[in-house]
Formats: C-alpha cells, sequence, structure tokens
C-alpha cells in the first residue's frame, strides 16, 4: 500500500471511530425513550421491594420516564430474575436484586439463566453486614467464647437460619469452617421464626441481618458478638467484626442492587449507574437505607459485577463443601 492508500485508510479508520462514537453518544442522550419497567423477584414488603420504591422517585427524576415496578414473587425469585435475562438489552427492564442473587446458582443445579453471563450489573444500592448473634442466655460475650463452647459441645448447639440453602446458612457452614466448630443447622421459614427460636432459647446461635436483630439485641433478647463487615457497624461501634476477632478477611454482608439484561449499550448503563449514584447521596435515601440497617454502596459497573462473581464462585464451592442444595 503506498502512502496514498494508508492515509486513505487511516481516514477512514478515524470516521468509523468517529461515527461509532457519535452513535454511543446519541444512545445515551435519548435513552429512555419509554417507561422502564423495574422487576422486583419477590413480594412487596421485602428488602428488594423497600430499596425498589425508595429509588423509583429518584430514577424517575432523573432518567424522565416512568419507573413501573412489577412484582414477580415465584420460586425463589428465578422468574421474575429470568424474565429480565431474556428481556431486550436496551435498558428498560432493570432488576433490583439481593445478595441472594449470588447464593441461587450456588444451590441449584439447573437454573433458567445463567447469573453471571446473562446480566449487566449497574450499581450496588446497598450494603449491611450480618450480624454473629447468641441466645442472652447462652455462656459466651464473644466470638472467641462462643467457638471455644461450640468446640466442647461438638453438634450440640443449634443455628438458626431463614431457610435451608440461605446466604445465612451459606455463611454459618464457611464460618463453621473456619472455625474448626460443628453445629446443628435448624431452617425456618423466614427470618421472623428464625429469630423467635433464637429468643426461646430453641436455638443458641444464628448469622443474621440487623434488620431483623437489632431490636431484640437492644431488648436484651439477643447478644451480638460479631458483625460481619470488614469495619465496625456504625450502630454498633463497640461491637468488634468477625476479622477483628481472629479471622482476617472474613466478611459477611448483604446487598442489594441493580442489573440489566446482558448486551445493554454500555453507554446506557452507565447512564443508569450515574442516576443511581446520584440517587443514593440524596440526605433522604441515605436516611431511609439506615432504617432498613443499610449504608449507600454505589461504584461502577465493573465493581459490581467483579462483586456477583466472585460470590457465585465462593458460595459454590461451600454449598460443594458442605453439600447444601435448595429444597
Amino acid at each position: 500500500m503506498g502512502p496514498s492508500g494508508a492515509l486513505l485508510a487511516w481516514c477512514a479508520g478515524l470516521i468509523a471511530t468517529l461515527i461509532v462514537g457519535f452513535v454511543a453518544g446519541a444512545t445515551a442522550q435519548t435513552f429512555p425513550t419509554r417507561p422502564i419497567r423495574l422487576i422486583v423477584p419477590f413480594a412487596p414488603g421485602g428488602l428488594n421491594d423497600t430499596v425498589a420504591r425508595l429509588m423509583q422517585p429518584h430514577l424517575e427524576k432523573g432518567l424522565g420516564q416512568p419507573i413501573i415496578i412489577d412484582n414477580r414473587p415465584a420460586a425463589s425469585g428465578i422468574v421474575g430474575t429470568d424474565a429480565v435475562a431474556k428481556a431486550q438489552p436496551d435498558g428498560h427492564t432493570l432488576l433490583m436484586v439481593a445478595s441472594s442473587h449470588t447464593v441461587v446458582p450456588a444451590t441449584n443445579a439447573k437454573l433458567p439463566y445463567d447469573a453471571n453471563r446473562d446480566f449487566a450489573a449497574v450499581a450496588m444500592i446497598g450494603r449491611n453486614p450480618f450480624l454473629f448473634v447468641v441466645n442472652a442466655r447462652t455462656r459466651a460475650a464473644t466470638l472467641a467464647e462462643f467457638i471455644a463452647l461450640a468446640k466442647t459441645n461438638p453438634g450440640k448447639i443449634n443455628y438458626a437460619t431463614p431457610g435451608a440453602a440461605s446466604q445465612s446458612h451459606l455463611v454459618t457452614e464457611l464460618f463453621s469452617q473456619r472455625a474448626g466448630i460443628k453445629l446443628q443447622h435448624i431452617p425456618y421459614r423466614g427470618g421472623a421464626p428464625a429469630i423467635l427460636a433464637m429468643i426461646s432459647g430453641d436455638t443458641e446461635f444464628a448469622v443474621i441481618s440487623p434488620l431483623a436483630s437489632l431490636p431484640h439485641i437492644r431488648s436484651g433478647a439477643l447478644r451480638a458478638i460479631a458483625a460481619g463487615g470488614m469495619a465496625r457497624d456504625p450502630q454498633m461501634p463497640d461491637l468488634p467484626t468477625v476479622a477483628e476477632s481472629g479471622f482476617p478477611g472474613f466478611e459477611a454482608i448483604q446487598w442489594v442492587g441493580l442489573l440489566t439484561t446482558a448486551g445493554t449499550p454500555p453507554e446506557i448503563v452507565a447512564r443508569l449507574n450515574g442516576e443511581v449514584n446520584r440517587a443514593i447521596r440524596d440526605t433522604d435515601v441515605i436516611a431511609k437505607l439506615a432504617a432498613q440497617g443499610a449504608v449507600p454502596a454505589g461504584g461502577t459497573p465493573a465493581e459490581f459485577q467483579a462483586v456477583i462473581a466472585n460470590e457465585i464462585r465462593n458460595w459454590t464451592e461451600i454449598a460443594r463443601s458442605a453439600n447444601i442444595k435448595a429444597e
């Protein structure tokens, strides 16, 4: 190719790059072109639904289109999640998920979607640490004392969870492996009955959300012995983390975040991400997340995608080693 041919090729490449950039910019500017459907794969009233309704007016204001919340409670969230996996990849269908999104593929051999490949992460909205709690009559005031108690009574201490194959179940099994203890799992149908079992003394230990447990910790019915975050919980600044208590790097958190369909143009994902990050800086949103025991998270789509991939990998390993499967 002569000099003139090389010049023509360079010009053609430059023009193509400019066209792609122009189209991408135009797509971001024109999105959204119609109301956005925000699917919540659980019933009204839960954390996913509460956060969806908290974010709704802020996203509507930022995006200039109505946000229609669509609750689809069935099959542990699988039905609603699958609807987003199979939607048009144009950003007009969103999914509000909690960290159970990464537990489901770890405990279900067959799903109609791939939790890693079929979704584009938008942003993590909020996060909160699990609390490690004991019945107030249990002879353990710290995590170290509880571990010592469990080691002297292998398999005799009952722990409650909101259900078999739940995130609480997996976290407790992971902790038990790290601590070298053996506990007896007692699954319940939800967080409320698990807490009641703790208070009554039917069970002695639980790894559970602060939203469910904090009122009973404050009343004295339960005792918190550690927090699952890497940093101390602002609501309980005197409570050590599990990492501080002899398990460096151990983290046990819940989160809630926004996904859309894989293949959605990156500029649309970036637009959605920007609106989420803007909304969670609002003082009203911060206060209402705090009421749910959560703090704002935020960050980039890539950071959220990495969290999801890492959790799926970790939970799959734990589920396999502990033989945990969804019913």
